[in-house]
């Protein structure tokens, strides 16, 4: 795959639409068709008027809507530079640095009906929760759009914690999981009836004990899988090193136990859990 070459742009907001009580949903737009962008990807927005911000914010790729030439960021307001981004009306200008990292590695080809050799659709599955389902919404519309058989599986605290529910069903079959059953089963995503289905792959995001269970049910059962990581990020180019893991050297193969330092940001935020130390 062609590398996909670095912006700095500014983009005008379209809208921003409260989603919770401390989530919004911002839709961006530019006067220019927008630029390519795999899912799993990120950007970094800059932070304006605040002297407490001066780093960007690294905020996942949550939609691409290319018909309505639209970059959708789906944004936590956890502090003073997040709450700024909340507060932008349409019209402000938002500058962001974009795209950046690896995203998720998508089933080779795309089904094609009466295709001589046509290529095996796979069932797979996206698990994700909190903010963590925001990079899942883009990845499950580019594998339906393949042909794929996509389920989500959405976890939280409570129903006011699954986000986007209603976009999330576009593209695919949606299971839940809340901690206090206000909606879909009671219990932990890895606890859903949903995995005593087979599945071709598991792709996650969302907190890292999580990700960690799902890595773990994925090993156990000999499924492909990959993890977006969530690391606290700040430059976005792998210069600052505030993002480091260490993980097992891709060279040496899953059963190499030497290991190197990498950036998330730069060759991450995914990686296949074949690399990850976590089951070490």
């Amino acid at each position: 795959m062609h590398p996909i070459m670095k912006q700095i742009l500014d983009f005008t907001v379209r809208s921003v639409e409260r989603v919770s009580d401390k989530h919004v949903l911002m839709r961006l737009t530019l006067p220019t068709p927008l630029p390519e962008m795999l899912p799993g990807q990120f950007v970094e927005v800059r932070i304006d008027g605040t002297p407490d911000t001066l780093l960007r914010r690294p905020i996942s790729i949550n939609f691409v809507d290319r018909r309505q030439n639209e970059l959708w960021l789906l944004v936590a307001m956890v502090g003073s530079g997040t709450q700024w981004l909340g507060s932008r009306k349409a019209g402000d200008i938002v500058n962001c640095v974009l795209p950046l990292g690896n995203g998720f590695t998508l089933p080779d080809g795309k089904i094609v009906q009466g295709n001589s050799s046509p290529v095996a659709a796979s069932k797979v599955l996206l698990v994700g929760g909190g903010v963590g389902v925001a990079p899942l919404l883009y990845l499950g519309d580019c594998l339906q759009q393949a042909g794929h058989e996509v389920t989500f599986l959405l976890g939280g605290r409570s129903a006011k914690d699954v986000l986007e529910l209603d976009l999330f069903k576009k593209y695919g079959r949606v299971c839940i999981t809340t901690e206090d059953a206000t909606l879909g089963e009671r219990g932990f995503v890895t606890q859903h009836s949903v995995l005593a289905e087979p599945f071709d792959r598991i792709y996650t995001c969302g907190p890292t004990p999580m990700m960690k269970a799902v890595a773990r049910y994925a090993s156990e059962h000999a499924v492909w899988c990959e993890a977006s990581l969530e690391n606290l990020m700040a430059c976005g180019l792998g210069a600052c090193l505030c993002c480091v893991e260490k993980v097992k050297r891709e060279e040496r193969g899953a059963g190499s136990q030497e290991t190197t330092n990498v950036c998330v940001c730069k060759e991450g935020p995914v990686f296949n859990i074949n690399r990850l130390l976590w089951q070490s």
